[in-house]
């Protein structure tokens, strides 16, 4: 199973879309490994330097439509690589979510006063996520327990792994 917890990098905007995640003109690359380094390229957002942030994150808190845009799986597969396993935010892009759980990763949604708790907490926030029991704890500068929606299903891939994973010990 993936680690989901470390230190929560907080993009603080709605609508952050699969081109800022990972822009189109990698999508050419011939394994997940290969887009690495180009994780956020092209997002723009105060205080947010790609080159610092990426390495300390294990966890991206934000707002809301995380994900939105084109439907690729490159842009899961981007934080896959960067050992980000878990997003926590407002909402996401329906398929975008659905991409997180069918590659074994967390898409965590919480309304935005518990978001808004979460980034309040100081800039060294870390996340554990308890998979099992279904809640988060954030520790920064107090430490607080939310719990989270996930169905049964969702879960399973999670556990699993991901779909493939899963699609293996069912078939």
């Amino acid at each position: 199973m993936k680690n989901f917890s470390g230190s929560a990098l907080f993009l603080d905007r709605s609508d952050i879309n699969t081109d800022e995640i990972i822009p189109a003109k990698y999508l050419t690359e011939n394994s997940k490994q290969d887009l690495k380094p180009f994780i956020l390229e092209d997002l723009t957002l105060a205080g947010f330097d790609q080159s610092r942030d990426i390495d300390k994150a294990g966890v991206i808190v934000t707002r809301a439509n995380f994900g939105c845009g084109s439907s690729r799986e490159h842009a899961v597969w981007v934080f896959e690589v960067n050992d980000i396993n878990v997003v926590i935010a407002e909402g996401f892009a329906r398929i975008f979510r659905q991409n997180m759980f069918n590659c074994g990763m967390l898409a965590i949604e919480l309304p935005a006063a518990d978001i808004d708790t979460i980034m309040a907490m100081g800039a060294d926030v870390q996340i554990a996520v308890d998979l099992e029991a279904a809640t988060l704890t954030a520790k920064g500068n107090q430490e607080v327990t939310f719990d989270f929606d996930l169905n049964s299903f969702d879960k399973d891939l999670v556990g699993a792994g991901g779909w493939l994973a899963y699609a293996d010990s069912k078939y």
